[in-house]
């Protein structure tokens, strides 16, 4: 490594941020201890950190990589010594210059330009263990090696065809023969194991078959945390490997890799990157037990700082070591980076809407920091105070803008370690509507002041002002009021999660102080509307009824006045056919006219009699229009004899009255039909 220290405008913070980058320390008071023992000297602090971080892992595991082949090029046996062996040394900067350019290759750390420290780093080498029924086999490959190199390598080694060969036990699952191995940014150390499932095995490789047997089975390993006071019960296939389970621990309590201080894992278990299988762990079931190391920052005398760092042993210590030895993109090593190392900007510069936006902010800090982080609001500023500020006061919500910064130092542990703890995500998503935007490029920093300023004022957008680079990312907390809009705190960067969590707790305690006054006030208005509107409605019913009724009793005036027209024109119009058919009537005859003629009686219903004479030769129809004349029309009524019983109705309307023996003379009587 190439060092300028001693420089007096060296910027400090520069120099934290290189160092964090480069050794993946996050707590910033270890970071600042560390660099203090070394007088802020950034490649001693980085020497001192790494190789010894990963001391004992790499040399209980060179012990037996020292008898690998190294496979490569002949120039490359020098880098390869030292990728098995242990840490190489740092080269001064005469033998830097001499060494040809084809025996090594020269990598940066992702330290800032403006520091000047460049870390020359020989081509990286990769360790692997690959075990196959009872044999196993060692190989040191270089980094720009593919997976079917590999292969070939192996079927010299095993014997196997590559066509019948399945390399498995990459962390990132099944890769193809043509991926390079650069790509899969793999630890220093690494176990993988071959399947050959079209070679059946001989009885010399039943043991071999076991251990296919429980690399496929399930292992519950019931880990305590001693800090937590809390178990955690969790199953992994056998193949997952040790590393792999201590970097899913400290996603779930916080603990850095190289923190972490196991119990429980047998003596065989000496490499983290052997599997469960075969690190002699008991089946199903084994009980661990993990809590975190003392930080440098807490220890009383600079000898035991020293030491507590020397101490760590971890696979996660394997992936700095060689990050910084071996030129590997830190910024995907750690997941963050400086903003020159990422491979896209947080949020597009001049994006067409803030919903597009927002979409790509979200999608660069899952890809970044994982899934776990809060639920940023897709939308608009204006449509997020809308969703937070103006529902029902019950439903009302504080609403949290953060703004990020890839140019500040502490962009990434706050993003890293405050925005993805589970209890901020939990409290935030519970309490707060969490809306996102990105201030690194000069273009969308003016559009968030346009867009304070319309929401908040001036004030607000004069405070963000204020705020230099290296105090982002920021939190800004505001509670919606009747008439405007209020930023309770600005949260820095620098903070911690328990901090970040009491001030947020402290916001939601003057918000919930707000909300419940809004409530009562809410409730008696509502309380007030209600009885003016059971009283409106109690009016508005009385008018209902009242018009009901009136149009009751107009249908019932109209039915009736209805009814009575057709009744009188009923009438009027019996009267004009009586009148006609009486009319129509021909004469009586007289009884001394010489001619035969029936004298006819005829009792009403109403007991009255009618009496007419008729000549015997008048049809029965002459009858019924007399009978119809006097009111008695022949549909209504029926015409009988008294003895015997006859219905004259009945008989043909053309015959005389002869014909109908109604001759001489006749009692008749009217019956109404049925």
């Amino acid at each position: 490594m190439a060092s300028e220290s001693g420089d007096s405008n060296m910027d400090r913070e520069m120099i934290l941020a290189d160092f964090q980058a480069c050794t993946g320390i996050d707590n910033i008071a270890e970071a600042i201890t560390l660099l203090e023992l070394n007088n802020w000297d950034l490649v001693a602090a980085i020497n001192g950190v790494i190789p010894q971080e990963n001391g004992i892992l790499q040399s209980n595991f060179s012990s037996e990589a020292s008898q690998a082949t190294v496979y490569g090029p002949p120039s490359l046996s020098e880098a390869a010594d030292a990728a098995a062996g242990s840490t190489v040394p740092p080269p001064s900067s005469s033998s830097s210059s001499s060494s040809p350019p084809s025996s090594s290759a020269s990598a940066f750390c992702p330290i800032n330009p403006s520091s000047r420290h460049i870390v020359e780093r020989q081509s990286r080498m990769l360790n692997f263990r690959v075990e196959y029924r009872q044999r196993s086999v060692e190989l040191v490959v270089e980094e720009g090696s593919t997976v079917g190199e590999i292969k070939q390598i192996l079927e010299t080694e095993l014997g196997v065809p590559v066509s019948k060969m399945q390399l498995k036990g990459w962390k990132s699952g099944d890769v193809s023969d043509s991926m390079v191995l650069r790509s899969l940014h793999l630890p220093k150390n690494n176990s993988l194991y071959v399947l050959t499932p079209d070679i059946a095995p001989t009885a010399s490789t039943s043991k071999n078959s076991a251990l296919q047997d429980s690399l496929n089975q399930n292992f519950l390993l019931v880990i305590s945390h001693r800090e937590a006071q809390r178990d955690y019960n969790l199953n992994f296939p056998g193949s997952r490997t040790i590393q792999e389970v201590k970097r899913n621990i400290s996603d779930l309590t916080n603990i850095p890799v190289r923190h972490q201080q196991w119990e429980g894992w047998p003596a065989s278990a000496s490499d983290d990157s052997m599997t469960l299988a075969l690190s002699g762990i008991s089946y199903p079931c084994h009980h661990l037990s993990v809590c975190r190391r003392s930080s440098p920052a807490n220890a009383q005398e600079p000898t035991e700082e020293c030491a507590d760092v020397h101490m760590i042993s971890d696979s996660e210590g394997d992936d700095y070591e060689d990050a910084s030895e071996f030129g590997v993109d830190d910024s995907e090593m750690f997941g963050v980076g400086s903003s020159s190392c990422r491979k896209s900007p947080m949020m597009p510069e001049n994006s067409e809407n803030e919903t597009d936006a927002l979409i790509h902010f979200t999608s660069e800090f899952s890809s970044r920091y994982g899934e776990t982080h809060p639920m940023f609001f897709i939308g608009s500023l204006e449509a997020a105070s809308q969703e937070a500020f103006h529902g029902k006061a019950r439903d009302r919500k504080l609403l949290a803008i953060y703004l990020h910064n890839d140019d500040s130092v502490l962009s990434n542990v706050f993003c890293s370690q405050m925005m993805c703890a589970d209890s901020i995500v939990s409290y935030l998503s519970q309490n707060f509507i969490t809306w996102a935007w990105d201030v690194t490029k000069e273009a969308n920093k003016s559009r968030l002041l346009t867009m304070c300023t319309r929401h908040f004022g001036s004030v607000v957008t004069q405070t963000i002002r204020t705020y230099t680079t290296d105090q982002f990312p920021l939190l800004l907390i505001v509670m919606g009021k009747r008439t405007s809009n209020e930023v309770l705190n600005v949260i820095q960067g620098n903070t911690t999660v328990d901090e970040l969590m009491m001030r947020l707790m402290g916001a939601m305690e003057i918000f919930t102080a707000q909300q419940q006054e809004d409530i009562k006030d809410e409730d008696e208005r509502e309380a007030r509307e209600m009885v003016k509107r059971e009283q409106d409605e109690a009016y508005r019913l009385s008018l209902e009824a009242d018009r009901k009724k009136r149009e009751v009793q107009e249908r019932e005036e109209a039915e009736q006045f209805r009814l009575e027209q057709m009744r009188k024109e009923q009438e009027e119009e019996k009267e004009a056919i009586r009148l006609s058919l009486e009319q129509a009537l021909p004469p009586e005859p007289d009884e001394e006219s010489g001619e035969q003629i029936s004298k006819l009686r005829i009792r009403t219903p109403s007991g009255e009699f009618l009496e007419r004479r008729f000549l015997g030769s008048c049809k029965l129809q002459v009858l019924f229009d007399f009978v119809a004349s006097k009111g008695y029309p022949f549909e209504e009524f029926k015409l009988l004899t008294t003895f015997p019983r006859r219905n004259i109705t009945q008989l043909d309307p053309g015959s005389t009255l002869l014909e109908a023996k109604l001759f001489p003379q006749e009692t008749l009587f009217l019956e109404a039909k049925e």
